[in-house]
C-alpha cells in the first residue's frame, strides 16, 4: 500500500511511475502494429504485403481485436489463482514481443525461398501470441495499479487518471513511428519497433519493480517478499515457451482439421463459455435489486456491441479511406495513412479533462445524465461522425473515379467518435463496478470486455454486411451511410429506454 515516503510521483506512489511507463510501451506495442495490420495484409506481394482482399483482411483484423478482449478473462483468473500478476506481466510481455518479432520475420521473409504458406503460417502464430499474450498482460496490470492504494485513499481516481494518459500517450506515440516505418521503409521494421517497444516495456518493469513492494506477488508467496525467485523465472520462461508451442500446435493443427471439426470445437469452446458465465451469474446474483442492475448491465452490453461496431471502423474502412481516398501530400512529403490512427488518441489526451469537468459542473446544476443517456450522446455523436464520413466518401467518389479530399474529414470524424467514446467507454467501466453484485464484478467485467470482442468482430464484418444487402436490394448502400443510420437508430432507443433502465439501477447514478 502507498506510505508518505513513495509519494514521488506526481504525489502519487513511485510504483505508479513503473505501471505507467509499462503500459504506455505495451500500448506502443499493440497500436504500431493494429495500425499497420490491414495496410499489411492488403499491400501487394511485389512490396512485402499478402496481397489480400479488403473483406479478408477485415475479417482477420476483426477476429485479432476481438479475441484481444477475450483473453485476459482467462488470463485474470491465472493471475488471481496460480501465477499472481507480477508473473503473469512478464509471460505476457515476453510473449507478445515474440509475437511482433513473428509479424516481423513473415514481412523479412519477402524476396527468399520461403513459400507463401510458410510465410503465412509464421504470421498467423505471430498474431496467436500476441492474442495470449494480452491474455496475461492486460487485466493485471490494471489491477496492481489499483492495489497502489487503500480503497479509501482520495489520490486513487487521480492515479488511474494518470494511467490512463499513458495508455494513450503509447496509442499516440506508436502509429508516428512505427506507422511510418512500416509503410514508407519495410512493413518488417514497423513490426520490428513495435517488439522492440514491447521489450522495452517488460525490461523497464523488471529494473523498477522494487517501487511496487510485494504487490502483484503470486498468491502463495509470503508478504514481505519483493522480488522473484530464481525458480519463478523458470517458471516464468516455462510458460513463455508453452504458449509459443501451443499457438504453433493449434495453427498446424487447425490447417490439417476437417472443417466440420474445427466448426464444433469452435461452437463447443462459444456454448460452453456463455453457459459458464451464465451460471456465474445466476450463483452470484440474489435479490429483486441485484437482478435488476445485472439487467441494467447486459442491456447496455448490447448497445456496446453497436457503438464499437461503428468505432473500430478505424482500423479497416478508415485506414483504407485514408490510404486510397485522402491528400496526403505536403509538398514531395506525404503523410503516412496509419498517422490518422493517432488523431483518436492525441484528442483522448485533449479533451479526456475537459469532460470529466464537464460531469462535474453538469452535477452541480443537476442537469448531469444519467448512464443511458450518457450511452444515447455517445451513439448520437458517432452517428454524426458516421455521416461526416459519408460526405467525405461520397466527394471521393463521385463521377465514377476516386479524387482526393482533405485530412481535415477524418480528423473531423475521430474527434465526433473521440467525443462519443468519452461519453461511453469510461462512463461503461464506471456502471459495472457500481451495478455488479459484490460477488459478480470480475465476471461482468468479464461480459462487458466480451461485449467489446464481439462488437470488434461485427465491426469487421459491416462492409461485407453492407454488401450483402445492396445486393439483396438490388440498390447501392454504403457502409458509412448504413452504420451511421444504425447508430441514429440505436441513440433513439436508449433515450426511449433511458427512464425504465435509470428506474432499474434502483438509485445507482
Amino acid at each position: 500500500m502507498s506510505t508518505d515516503k513513495n509519494k514521488a510521483f506526481f504525489g502519487h506512489p513511485m510504483g505508479l511511475s513503473t505501471l505507467f511507463a509499462s503500459e504506455l510501451w505495451e500500448r506502443f506495442s499493440y497500436y504500431g502494429m493494429r495500425a499497420l495490420l490491414v495496410l499489411f495484409l492488403t499491400a501487394t506481394f511485389a512490396s512485402g504485403g499478402f496481397e489480400m482482399a479488403e473483406l479478408d483482411a477485415f475479417t482477420v483484423y476483426g477476429i485479432f481485436t476481438g479475441l484481444v478482449y477475450v483473453t485476459p478473462i482467462i488470463g485474470g483468473m491465472l493471475a488471481d489463482k496460480i501465477l499472481g500478476q507480477r508473473k503473469s506481466i512478464y509471460i505476457g510481455g515476453l510473449t507478445m514481443a515474440i509475437g511482433q518479432f513473428l509479424l516481423a520475420t513473415s514481412a523479412w521473409m519477402h524476396g527468399t525461398d520461403a513459400s507463401m504458406e510458410f510465410r503465412q503460417t509464421i504470421f498467423y502464430a505471430g498474431l496467436g501470441i500476441l492474442i495470449s499474450g494480452n491474455g496475461f498482460f492486460k487485466p493485471n496490470i490494471s489491477t496492481m495499479v489499483g492495489e497502489l492504494y487503500d480503497n479509501n485513499d482520495p489520490r486513487k481516481d487521480g492515479g488511474f487518471t494518470i494511467f490512463y494518459m499513458g495508455i494513450n500517450m503509447g496509442a499516440f506515440l506508436s502509429p508516428l513511428v512505427a506507422g511510418k516505418l512500416g509503410e514508407q521503409v519495410a512493413w518488417q521494421y514497423g513490426f520490428l519497433a513495435a517488439g522492440v517497444g514491447m521489450l522495452l516495456g517488460t525490461i523497464w518493469f523488471f529494473v523498477r519493480s522494487h517501487t511496487l513492494g510485494h504487490i502483484g506477488m503470486p498468491p502463495k508467496i509470503k508478504s514481505e517478499r519483493v522480488r522473484l525467485a530464481v525458480e519463478d523465472w523458470f517458471g516464468i520462461l516455462a510458460y513463455v515457451a508453452g504458449v509459443v508451442g501451443l499457438i504453433f500446435a493449434v495453427i498446424l493443427g487447425w490447417g490439417a482439421m476437417p472443417s466440420v471439426v474445427s466448426t464444433t470445437i469452435i461452437y463447443v469452446l462459444a456454448i460452453g463459455g456463455v453457459l459458464y458465465l451464465a451460471s456465474s451469474i445466476f450463483r452470484g446474483t440474489t435479490g429483486k435489486t441485484e437482478w435488476s442492475r445485472v439487467g441494467v448491465i447486459l442491456v447496455l452490453a448490447i448497445f456496446n456491441i453497436f457503438f464499437w461496431s461503428g468505432f473500430e471502423q478505424a482500423g479497416t474502412t478508415f485506414n483504407i479511406f485514408a490510404r486510397d481516398n485522402t491528400q496526403r501530400l505536403i509538398g514531395n512529403w506525404e503523410i503516412p495513412a496509419s498517422w490518422f490512427q493517432s488523431i483518436n488518441a492525441l484528442f483522448i489526451i485533449l479533451f479526456a479533462p475537459v469532460f470529466s469537468i464537464l460531469w462535474t459542473k453538469l452535477e452541480k446544476y443537476k442537469l448531469n445524465p444519467n448512464t443511458p443517456m450518457k450511452f444515447a450522446w455517445g451513439m448520437s455523436l458517432l452517428a454524426l461522425g458516421f455521416v461526416v464520413m459519408a460526405i467525405a466518401f461520397t466527394r471521393s467518389t463521385s463521377g465514377g473515379e476516386i479524387r482526393l479530399v482533405s485530412p481535415l474529414w477524418l480528423t473531423m470524424v475521430f474527434m465526433l467518435h473521440t467525443f462519443g467514446e468519452l461519453c461511453l467507454s469510461p462512463i461503461g467501466l464506471s456502471m459495472v463496478t457500481k451495478l455488479s453484485p459484490p460477488k459478480l464484478v470480475s465476471t461482468m467485467m468479464g461480459v462487458w470486455m466480451g461485449s467489446f470482442a464481439a462488437g470488434n468482430f461485427v465491426a469487421s464484418q459491416m462492409k461485407s454486411i453492407s454488401m450483402q444487402l445492396e445486393k439483396a436490394m438490388g440498390t447501392e448502400i454504403q457502409v458509412f451511410w448504413l452504420i451511421a443510420i444504425q447508430s441514429a437508430i440505436i441513440a433513439v432507443i436508449l433515450v426511449v429506454l433511458s427512464p425504465w433502465l435509470k428506474r432499474m439501477m434502483h438509485g445507482i447514478k
